[in-house]
């Protein structure tokens, strides 16, 4: 499990160079690390080497990491599409959505958050910047709607904006589509103040995403090395 180590160091490194070649202030970028498909030994040596927050995609798979884990204290965040049968599951056992975009959606987690004497469920709303039709997520111009609605919401915290543009190779096209969301984010971070984390970037595109504010980077191949 070395070669985790060795890639959380480097990428540590290069988060460190980016915040510093686009003046953003040290350590303001927050890795998430993508661990869905991934063991629960390799998340324990990510653990062993600092990292504290995992996102997941698949419920099942997730609430074992969870229960397994749950000696270490770590912050679980459900980055994947939100499915109605399984909001229950959802509130009970994560500290973060990051995939809302549907008010029935957000309706259902905040009723199920409710009476399990945990804190407020942390949320970003999920926009889908390139309008695939194989992709969740809102469009921009629906965005202050939704936030709006679920900032209404006592058990749920409006926390920012997420989104997974879709691939591209070439580098100043990535900066353009993330600068479309983070000049939303600045505009809705006006209107709620909670709003403080705008989670773009992922290992193919992620000194893009810092160049153009992103305040939390998503990250699997680049940490954990490739699926098995």
């Amino acid at each position: 499990m070395a070669h985790i180590k060795n890639k959380i160091n480097a990428i540590l490194l290069k988060v460190r160079e980016y915040e510093s070649k686009y003046d953003r202030q040290s350590h303001s970028v927050n890795i998430l690390a993508v661990s869905k498909k991934h063991s629960i030994r390799s998340i324990q040596e990510a653990v062993a080497n600092g990292i504290h927050n995992f996102g997941e995609n698949y419920l099942q798979e997730a609430t074992e990491k969870i229960t397994a884990l749950s000696m270490h204290n770590l912050t679980w965040h459900y980055i994947g599409p939100v499915q109605s049968n399984k909001t229950r599951k959802i509130a009970q056992n994560f500290d973060w959505v990051q995939s809302i975009d549907q008010k029935r959606i957000a309706t259902r987690l905040n009723e199920q958050r409710a009476n399990l004497l945990l804190p407020p469920l942390n949320i970003c709303i999920q926009v889908n910047l390139s309008n695939e039709e194989s992709k969740s997520g809102i469009s921009l111009e629906e965005t202050e709607e939704l936030c709006l609605f679920a900032n209404g919401l006592s058990n749920l915290q409006l926390r920012g904006l997420m989104s997974i543009p879709a691939p591209e190779l070439d580098f100043d096209i990535q900066r353009a589509s993330f600068a479309k969301l983070a000049d939303k984010f600045g505009e809705l971070q006006r209107k709620f103040p909670s709003m403080d984390t705008l989670s773009m970037g992922m290992s193919s595109d992620f000194e893009a995403a810092i160049a153009e504010g992103s305040t939390m980077i998503r990250l699997g191949t680049a940490l954990f090395g490739p699926r098995t």
